[in-house]
């Protein structure tokens, strides 16, 4: 069983700072969206993906918001929801091979659009995937558990390890959702240092992000020359800045262009 303690703990300090992330500006309806159509054009240049953040979901604004815009080319944006197979199972390894299986088997080119730990799941699969052309990486969870860690603290992180599972509040689902301690031993794995493919990549990460501070990715991309960072007056969720992202995603992604998305 969870104590008590622990719950509030989570719920009060954690995850109202690590929560603003993810993707959870505003939640829509699901029927008010869907940008999985197969009547809009995938384009059969580019197949297009977008990875949500932790506890969000395909429903969140951002989600939303940029498969509008996709839709408005006439383009489908494909949005996996990331929590198949439960949240309390989640780890990254999990969710990096639940986006494997949904590349084109063909040679189609893919461009990964992740926000947040959705961010750090697209770095590691254009890492392995010469599939992967483009990426662009919403203030991604470089250095992830460097973050949050010292949020969590030393005592709740072995109380987590010994009662495995951590209470965590989910924005689709509205409560608190037990998280496996898997999630922290599968992701020890994964050193960003290692991500070294040079895929054409943007960044876009906000100024005045507290979750997951924007020195994380000025140090990811001053090692790495195909790296175009921007950085926004904005905090971690960017949900003050999302017509610029749009622009940004726009011009990198040669979306007005003949060939939409390919050099």
């Amino acid at each position: 069983m969870i104590g008590g303690s622990l719950s509030f703990f989570i719920l009060s300090q954690i995850l109202p700072v690590f929560g603003n992330e993810i993707d959870a500006v505003e939640t829509l309806p699901e029927e008010m969206f869907d940008h999985t159509n197969t009547n809009l054009r995938t384009n059969n240049l580019v197949f297009y993906l977008y990875l949500h953040g932790f506890a969000s979901s395909p429903q969140s604004a951002k989600a939303q918001y940029l498969g509008d815009r996709f839709q408005s080319l006439n383009l489908s944006l494909t949005i996996p929801d990331l929590n198949q197979g439960g949240f309390y199972n989640l780890t990254l390894t999990r969710q990096i091979q639940q986006v494997e299986a949904l590349f084109p088997a063909d040679s189609t080119p893919v461009v990964l659009i992740g926000s947040s730990f959705g961010g750090l799941t697209a770095a590691w699969l254009g890492e392995r995937h010469q599939q992967v052309e483009r990426l662009v990486l919403l203030a991604p969870a470089f250095q992830f558990l460097n973050h949050w860690q010292p949020k969590i603290g030393d005592e709740q992180m072995r109380r987590w390890q010994a009662e495995n599972a951590l209470l965590t509040y989910h924005y689709r689902e509205q409560r608190q959702i037990p998280l496996n301690y898997n999630f922290v031993t599968d992701i020890t794995q994964y050193d960003d240092s290692r991500i070294q493919r040079p895929v054409s990549t943007l960044i876009l990460h906000g100024q005045h992000d507290d979750v997951i501070p924007i020195q994380a990715s000025q140090d990811f991309a001053a090692q790495r020359p195909w790296v175009n960072l921007i950085e926004l007056d904005s905090d971690h969720a960017l949900g003050n800045v999302l017509p610029e992202i749009w622009q940004a995603i726009r011009t990198f992604c040669q979306l007005d262009s003949d060939k939409m998305g390919v050099s």
